[in-house]
């Protein structure tokens, strides 16, 4: 990653390794920030604004310490000026600090690599992935998610896939995205959805997450 990150704070979106994310740049500020990314490396980091961040939302409201680098990886100008791009999510981070020399905001960073998987953890995410694969239907029956696509997926980027579309809470996803493994993050998967599912049956209602 460069020395210094370009970061964009949302208050509801996570973003995961691996995982693509379409956004629309509107705001003086992150258009300044996407021209600079695409004339550089096209990196720019996606953090989550920590709870409180309306009354300053405008200058430098607090984030989460972890967030996640991404890159450009489509983009189309618009005349106004605003900018339509696509993102693919690379790698978590950890701020370590923030400088203020541009309209933007820049941190510097470190790269926090999830541990290679072992034979015994691949079998083990296996094993999660089936888990969730079976819950799904019961525990969120109108996730909008294609079977096929989930097929076509890897352990690691199935369960970062479904981390972040899943209506999960947003802080939910920030705790899941701050799990230093996959095979960690998925047991928090299947334990948020369980959690769903009992809470729908104490109340008599049909499972849905929210």
């Amino acid at each position: 990653m460069p020395d210094l990150l370009p970061i964009f704070p949302l208050p509801s979106i996570v973003l995961f390794p691996g995982v693509f994310l379409p956004l629309h740049i509107f705001e003086p500020r992150y258009r300044e920030m996407v021209s600079d990314a695409l004339d550089t490396d096209r990196l720019i980091g996606m953090t989550l604004l920590r709870p409180g961040w309306e009354g300053d939302y405008e200058g430098r409201p607090p984030v989460f310490d972890i967030g996640c680098s991404a890159v450009i990886t489509h983009f189309e100008r618009l005349d106004d000026g605003h900018f339509n791009i696509i993102l693919r999510g690379l790698d978590r981070f950890r701020i370590l600090g923030e400088e203020n020399s541009h309209a933007y905001r820049r941190v510097s960073s470190e790269t926090l690599p999830e541990p290679p998987l072992t034979h015994d953890d691949r079998v083990n995410l296996g094993t999660l992935r089936a888990r969730i694969e079976g819950l799904l239907p019961s525990a969120d029956p109108e996730a909008n998610i294609d079977p096929r696509m989930l097929q076509a997926l890897n352990d690691a980027d199935l369960i970062n896939t479904l981390s972040q579309f899943l209506n999960f809470d947003t802080l939910e996803k920030q705790a899941l995205l701050e799990t230093p493994s996959s095979a960690s993050r998925a047991r928090s998967v299947i334990n948020l959805l369980e959690m769903r599912m009992m809470m729908a049956r104490s109340v008599g209602m049909p499972p849905t997450v929210h």
